[in-house]
């Protein structure tokens, strides 16, 4: 890419990239390009299981939280397939997975910063500006400033990993394209009770062709509902961003693990879903053939002729058994894809906090070392923050939030006016100088 350099340049394009994209179109002169190696935006394409909703409500889209008259809301989005009326009568607050999806894959056509089937392998700084690397133009990207948003990888736990490559045991992110063979197994053990795994759960006890074999553990103690009172979701708001990132590094260490029901956890919808279907199935006094167990993990797992041998240790119980099953499906989450090898050129000017993590300024900066002094452009990161700014990291609701700091940064100037206050609780005790009198 020749001529002036970008003001911004993106990896990645998921929902929060394309939030950032969706908000920079309306800032007059910035100039932004947003890469990813997909041929096309999808969201989760294995986990669109029919009748699943996404956690957030319908506001929780890619601007209205910042800019509700932008063309790109969802509303705007309804509209122009003639759906306005529908979606008012079905009173929904909480959009279909499938139905998110394709609002994003609309928005990200129409929005010309978006390139897709570009691969972008390096970062580097290099007179005066970064030099992006991609792995199909011979000719590097120029920008003066950077936004990482490369999203997240499925995670499998140790004993599971394996086993994945001999087709046995599925991560959640891949479901529908195993669901067939899922369906009609003997035996199938789904390892995992956030809302991943109740989705898969529920699907398969709805559809399967014979009503037993079905198997659902996880190591928390409970399947337990996601947090949803109101003050409780006031921890998804920048308030309480701004408060966890200003703790000491090892409180936010320990609080992290701590709030768990905020995004592991269930929607209570999905759990009375699930419920519902299992007391259905006891109407006449047959408790039905399946089986539930929470505070349990998989200490260890081999293959035992064509099927699996799963070693299971109870944590409150401190007893172990092996289950037998024919396959697996891991709800086991997703971890922050690593930006080492991205990031490799810049090296030591990056600052690092006493676990190694890069560390992310309130805006969404990397804080560079004294090596990067010589840097002048900043590198900003989308969901890729969460042991910085908390739980709220891989939220939508917060995604136009952070898209517009970002933005107000890269210009110097608060381009979108964001409220000072966005929660009625106080997180944390006010300086003296805030007291009243």
């Amino acid at each position: 890419m020749t001529g002036e350099p970008l003001d911004l340049a993106g990896v990645g394009i998921g929902p929060f990239n394309l939030s950032l994209a969706a908000l920079a179109e309306k800032v007059p002169g910035l100039s932004v390009a947003l890469f990813d190696r997909r041929e096309e935006f999808r969201w989760h394409p294995g986990l669109l299981i029919e009748g699943a909703t996404i956690q957030v409500p319908f506001l929780a889209d890619l601007v209205s939280l910042v800019d509700p008259t932008s063309p790109l809301s969802f509303l705007n989005y309804l509209r122009e397939h003639g759906r306005l009326f529908p979606f008012y009568f079905a009173e929904r607050f909480h959009l279909p997975r499938a139905e998110y999806d394709h609002y994003c894959r609309w928005a990200s056509g129409r929005l010309g910063s978006c390139h897709f089937g570009a691969e972008i392998t390096s970062i580097a700084w290099a007179d005066g500006t970064f030099r992006l690397t991609s792995a199909v133009d011979a000719e590097p990207v120029r920008a003066r400033n950077v936004v990482l948003g490369v999203g997240t990888s499925p995670w499998l736990p140790e004993p599971l990993r394996s086993l994945e490559s001999l087709g046995s045991v599925v991560h959640s992110a891949h479901y529908l394209d195993e669901r067939k063979r899922l369906l009609d197994a003997p035996v199938v053990t789904v390892v995992g009770a956030g809302q991943s795994g109740a989705e898969v759960f529920l699907d398969l006890l709805r559809h399967r062709s014979r009503p037993d074999g079905l198997r659902w553990i996880a190591r928390t103690p409970a399947f337990a509902p996601m947090e949803y009172s109101k003050l409780g979701l006031e921890q998804f708001t920048p308030d309480y961003t701004g408060f966890f990132h200003g703790l000491p590094e090892p409180e936010r260490d320990r609080l992290l693990p701590s709030q768990w029901q905020l995004y592991k956890a269930i929607d209570a919808g999905t759990i009375a879903a699930i419920h519902d279907e299992l007391y259905r199935r006891s109407v006449g006094g047959n408790w039905p053939d399946v089986v539930l167990t929470p505070g349990v993990e998989v200490v260890s797992a081999r293959p035992d002729g064509t099927r699996i041998a799963l070693g299971l240790r109870h944590r409150q119980q401190s007893a172990g058994a092996v289950w037998h099953t024919d396959a697996v499906v891991a709800a086991t989450g997703y971890t922050e894809t690593p930006l080492d090898d991205l990031l490799a050129p810049l090296g030591a000017c990056l600052a690092r906090d006493g676990s190694g993590r890069l560390v992310v300024e309130r805006d969404y900066r990397l804080r560079l070392s004294p090596d990067g002094a010589g840097i002048t452009g900043s590198i900003y990161v989308q969901n890729a923050e969460r042991h910085t700014h908390g739980a709220g990291a891989p939220d939508l609701g917060l995604a136009a939030w952070r898209a517009a700091s970002i933005i107000n940064s890269v210009r110097g100037h608060a381009v979108y006016d964001l409220p000072s206050r966005t929660a009625f609780t106080r997180f944390g005790l006010c300086p003296p100088s805030e007291e009243r009198q």
